[in-house]
């Protein structure tokens, strides 16, 4: 029975709460378990008057008795504590300090009332001890014990309603139903004369007691009896607080959890003298408790393993079941709350509950976020992958995208549905805008690198459709190059612009961007133009002497010109320096409008029809109608078109003219030279000289055939002579040339006609003799005679560079490298008109 009273002191004689000794003696017990399912017995009486006797045979306790042959004395100091052993429900015995004891001294109230205040506050039952032979007796011994715990009790707002169970101890003959309404009508006068609030004042005694009285035998005279009668009390504290027992309609409980703090608390405002508000305390012992409990709870969901885990894995990418999972979890330790707080007020408790429920929702949410932020990157990937992937199949950009993000909108938002917990209305809607501002982003960005690729594919397909030609054209330089230019440029344009158009049309464009993507692939053609025109003027000057060699030395069949004499040189350069002026018209400015200039006009003008004069230093000289040329810009032509100015153009023009007066004083060369060859004979009047100064000789020959003869065979030799040597070749290249080129192979030519004949009479094969090589040196000197030839006959290169500067003053340079070049014969060089 000792073992397991667990008597322990409550309070000590001195006033101090063994807060200590509550708290292991609540885990002893199990009183925690209890919920409100627990009764606290408190018994006041006299002192010595045998209280820790009864509560020990009451209920089997081992609370210090007194000795009675050691003197009458106090025994019992302060509140203990201890269990009721073998009661239920679980029911806490406190036995208090006696009252009335010599020790404190009569004026040592403190304490008692205290201790009484105290009992009343935290115990259902309270029983007070008594002596049988004080009843009816106007200063016995229980009339201040009643005034006291009556006074106290006006200390509480809103008591406790309490079971008074008066123990008339050492009963007499008298019977109890004597004793009873003596005791009943005494304990009513000092409820009357005791002091009330004014809202209490004619509240009756029922309203806060139930009042109960049971006799006892002595236990020192009857001690069988005694206890006998004990034992059957005993059985009235079985279920004591259960509807009809000693405590069945009390109110105001404190669960068992709170019932330690409510104690110390309780204790505490008694220490400090003050009223003690039994419902603000109960609310206070209630918000404590939740406020532990929930505290608790709390540190057990954040230490709890499945929350970590899933913690954990949220971190590297989505979890299936979140949301089921992360409710489940929460739920647990809600539903532990709910089940430890369910006996406290339910004010308390519910507003305790939602902090739990708010401080583990703020817990979590990080989770839950990155639950939301896995969700969104993973729909964003596969919105890029389905995109991708779409796009390869050849499908439209608009209608992909449309379909991806409507997939991918419903997989996320079942995953946010899936994510959900019940405890908490989370909204995702932040979250889904972010994902489709990300998806907008990536289509967009999408979007523009297929235009940017489709712009330019579209662009080098008319680059490349474009570039040839132009050149072409350009190289051409004929009348209709621009013309032609622009038919190319609209119609390659056109093709383009309807491709590109058709390409785009699955994009869902709006027609203002449809209509400038158009318009800049037309601008783009028409700068292609541009650059190909202003990089063909650096090559204008090359191109101009092109056109002039081509045309000087090449017939209308495209044949080249054999100088002979016949040609008319004049009217050829002419033609070839008109062909060249007309490409320079041409590259004088861009004319992708069709809109009439002067440009040719005033070029002829200015640079054909004006005076052109060749001094012997090779300037030339433009007279005064090439002052039309004294400009920086062109009649009716836009200052950003113009390519070449008209300055520019006269400084063109004078080099054109210096770099190609060689080639004319080549042919005009050339065709003297033909001349001179072809006139190797006397002349007629030395041929009629000849005859008549010769006729004697020419007679005489006729009239002796031997001379005749003679002569035949000389003619044969002579013959023979001009064949092998060439002599009519040699002199077209000159006189003194020919001279020395006859005088070196005439010796080498009589030995070879000796030397065949010598063969023809030893009857050798003529055709062996007809066969066989000139001497080497005969050779050699043909072959160094043959260049001499050639330069007469060809027209000589020159490397030619050309360079067009501009600069601030708008002037333009051209400068060429010095021609040198080796003649044959020095030649006066013809003026040309």
């Amino acid at each position: 029975m000792a073992e397991d009273s667990c008597v322990t002191q409550l309070i000590d004689g001195n006033g101090e709460f063994n807060v200590a000794g509550l708290d292991e003696f609540t885990k002893k017990v199990k009183l925690a378990a209890c919920g409100l399912s627990y009764a606290v017995v408190a018994i006041m009486g006299p002192q010595s008057s045998g209280k820790s006797t009864l509560l020990n045979h009451l209920f089997h306790t081992n609370f210090r008795e007194m000795d009675a042959y050691r003197g009458r004395s106090q025994t019992t100091k302060g509140i203990w504590i201890a269990h009721c052993v073998g009661i239920e429900p679980c029911t806490i015995a406190m036995d208090l300090e006696g009252t009335d004891g010599r020790e404190r001294g009569e004026d040592d109230t403190t304490f008692e009332k205290q201790s009484a205040l105290f009992a009343l506050a935290v115990s259902d039952i309270v029983l007070i001890n008594m002596w049988c032979h004080d009843i009816g007796r106007e200063h016995a011994a229980n009339k201040p014990l009643l005034k006291t715990v009556f006074q106290v009790m006006m200390r509480l707002f809103s008591p406790r309603k309490t079971t008074l169970l008066f123990v008339i101890r050492d009963k007499t003959k008298t019977p109890l139903q004597r004793l009873e309404p003596v005791l009943r009508e005494d304990i009513q006068k000092i409820w009357d004369s005791v002091r009330k609030p004014q809202a209490h004042k004619d509240t009756p005694l029922s309203e806060f007691f139930n009042v109960e009285v049971v006799a006892l035998s002595s236990y020192e005279e009857k001690e069988e009896k005694f206890k006998e009668e004990v034992s059957q009390l005993r059985q009235r504290f079985f279920h004591s607080v259960s509807p009809g027992g000693l405590a069945g309609d009390r109110r105001g409980v404190v669960p068992a959890t709170g019932f330690s703090f409510s104690a110390q608390h309780i204790w505490k405002v008694i220490k400090e003298n003050k009223d003690l508000d039994l419902p603000a305390h109960k609310v206070m012992v209630a918000t404590v408790r939740c406020e532990e409990i929930a505290n608790e709870k709390l540190r057990q969901l954040n230490s709890d393993e499945g929350w970590l885990a899933l913690e954990k894995e949220v971190q590297t990418g989505p979890v299936p079941v979140f949301g089921k999972r992360l409710t489940s979890i929460l739920e647990t330790y809600l539903s532990a709350y709910d089940i430890e707080v369910n006996y406290f007020d339910e004010g308390v408790r519910n507003a305790k509950r939602q902090q739990l429920e708010s401080k583990a929702l703020e817990s979590v949410f990080p989770a839950y976020a990155a639950m939301l932020g896995n969700l969104r990157s993973k729909a964003l990937e596969d919105f890029k992958t389905k995109l991708k992937h779409s796009l390869n199949k050849g499908e439209q950009f608009a209608a992909s995208v449309h379909a991806c993000v409507e997939s991918c909108l419903i997989e996320f938002d079942q995953g946010c549905a899936d994510a959900a917990i019940q405890q908490a209305d989370w909204d995702a809607s932040k979250i889904r805008e972010k994902l489709i501002r990300d998806i907008d982003a990536h289509a967009l960005s999408v979007c523009s690198e297929k235009l940017s690729e489709l712009i330019a594919n579209h662009e080098k397909k008319l680059s490349a459709a474009l570039s040839e030609p132009i050149d072409s054209l350009f190289e051409a330089g004929g009348k209709n190059t621009w013309a032609s230019i622009r038919r190319l440029l609209k119609h390659e344009t056109e093709v383009a612009a309807s491709e590109l158009s058709s390409a785009i049309s699955g994009f869902e464009l709006e027609e203002e961007t449809i209509r400038n993507m158009l318009q800049n692939l037309r601008d783009y053609a028409r700068s292609l133009v541009e650059k190909k025109a202003r990089e063909e003027v650096g090559k204008v000057l090359i191109r101009m002497k092109d056109r002039f060699s081509t045309v000087f030395n090449h017939d209308n069949d495209s044949m080249p010109r054999v100088w002979t004499g016949n040609e008319d040189i004049k009217a050829i350069t002419k033609e070839a320096r008109s062909a060249s002026l007309k490409l320079l018209s041409v590259m004088a400015a861009i004319r992708l409008e069709e809109k009439p200039d002067k440009i040719e006009n005033i070029l002829f003008a200015s640079l054909m029809d004006g005076a052109v004069t060749v001094s012997s230093t090779r300037s030339l000289e433009i007279g005064n109608s090439a002052d039309s040329l004294a400009s920086s810009t062109w009649e009716e032509v836009p200052s950003k078109d113009i390519l070449i100015k008209p300055v520019q153009s006269k400084s063109l023009w004078r080099q054109f003219m210096r770099e190609t007066e060689y080639t004319v004083t080549q042919a005009i060369s050339a065709q003297e030279a033909h001349k001179r060859s072809n006139n190797w004979l006397p002349p007629p009047w030395a041929i009629a000289a000849m005859v008549i100064l010769g006729f004697n000789e020419f007679m005489l020959l006729l009239k002796n055939p031997l001379y005749l003869m003679i002569l035949f065979v000389a003619y044969l030799l002579s013959k023979a002579l001009w064949v092998q040597l060439d002599i009519s070749g040699q002199f077209r290249h000159g006189t003194l040339a020919g001279l020395l080129s006859i005088s070196s192979r005439f010796l080498p030519t009589i030995m070879n006609l000796l030397r065949r004949l010598a063969e023809e009479a030893q009857g050798g094969q003529t055709s062996q003799a007809s066969g066989q090589p000139e001497p080497m040196m005969s050779l050699g000197f043909k072959q160094q005679t043959h260049p001499s030839k050639s330069l007469s006959n060809s027209i000589p290169k020159s490397s030619v560079s050309s360079n067009i500067s501009s600069s601030s003053d708008n002037s333009v340079e051209y400068s060429s490298s010095n021609l040198s070049h080796r003649r044959a014969t020095n030649v006066q060089e013809p003026e040309l008109s």
